[in-house]
């Protein structure tokens, strides 16, 4: 098969494209022939070697959803054949012609979706639903906040929040980002470049904030939720080592908490990918979420991907076409 490899830690055109052998599948997982595959922030750390791979997962090649044809399955699988068109989570290898999937975290493509727009569902829709709903417990009629409303888990959290009858906020880097956020249903969309949002949403009363930042951000959220609030991480861009008021947060009872998804078990991915297919996919499948697809590149310009991503230029998901 084809891969992108991480031939050493660094910049972008340290992802080669090499020839490799197609991995085998254990009893329990299937073999996807990959058509596309969604460039995510874990990918820029792996690259990067912030950020290693499960130690059951390809070790160089990165990428963590895809969309494609079971062109084999494991003796233990009953609910995939070959020739479906699913999209899946995977620990790694993504960056690939051909990547094995455990079986029960595939998913099947929603209908009328291209593989394109099916390979950006799987990690941020995961992240979301696993962050945002169930850590979260996003109620209808509360008010959330997205910091990075306009990137791929921004945009996921926008609709599935909107959907569920939360009010949204979000934060985002420029006007044109702002302007996207709203026509995808934010009720307010800052830029932060221009305005404070501490300031902006102090009397806003929110519920539950979603932050991929950290850094200087931490003390803002806790100053802008209400009694009961819930902050939650899925990233640090901008730091990881925070103050916290221990008496502030005791007096608002505040809730912090926050998760990384690849290191997960088996078994609990499985169960959030059941539940998802319960909740999130019908929402899908009614045509009521609108996959955002920014650019396209060729598997082998994942380079020139990870260049784009890192420019935070985009709207949405970046994604490879094999």
């Amino acid at each position: 098969m084809k891969a992108i490899v991480i031939s050493e830690y660094g910049a972008p055109d340290v992802l080669t494209f090499q020839d490799r052998p197609i991995p085998e599948i254990a009893v329990d997982e299937v073999l996807i022939e990959v058509k596309a595959a969604g460039v995510n922030r874990p990918d820029i750390l792996q690259r990067k070697g912030n950020y290693p791979a499960p130690k059951d997962a390809p070790t160089d090649i990165p990428g963590l959803e895809v969309a494609g044809l079971v062109k084999e399955v494991g003796k233990q699988v009953h609910n995939w054949q070959v020739g479906d068109s699913v999209c899946a989570l995977v620990a790694g290898g993504g960056y690939a012609t051909h990547v094995v999937a455990k079986a029960d975290h595939c998913l099947p493509i929603p209908e009328k979706f291209t593989f394109i727009q099916a390979a950006s569902l799987p990690e941020t829709i995961f992240t979301v639903w696993s962050n945002v709903f169930r850590r979260g417990n996003l109620q209808a009629n509360e008010k959330l906040l997205i910091h990075g409303g306009s990137s791929g888990i921004g945009i996921t959290a926008i609709q599935l929040a909107k959907k569920m009858g939360a009010t949204v906020y979000a934060t985002a880097g420029s006007d044109e980002k702002c302007e996207a956020c709203m026509k995808l249903g934010a009720d307010i969309c800052i830029n932060y470049k221009r305005f404070d949002f501490e300031k902006v949403f102090a009397k806003e009363g929110l519920d539950v904030i979603l932050d991929m930042v950290g850094g200087i951000y931490f003390e803002k959220n806790i100053q802008i939720l209400k009694e009961e609030g819930r902050l939650i991480y899925i990233n640090a861009m901008q730091g990881a080592l925070v103050q916290l008021n221990l008496l502030k947060m005791m007096r608002k009872r505040i809730t912090i908490t926050g998760s990384t998804l690849r290191d997960r078990d088996k078994n609990f991915k499985a169960a959030l990918t059941r539940n998802i297919l319960q909740h999130v996919w019908p929402i899908l499948e009614s045509g009521e979420f609108k996959p955002i697809i920014y650019k396209t590149f060729p598997l082998r310009k994942a380079a020139l991907a990870h260049e784009l991503m890192e420019s935070n230029q985009h709207v949405g998901k970046i994604i490879l076409k094999v």
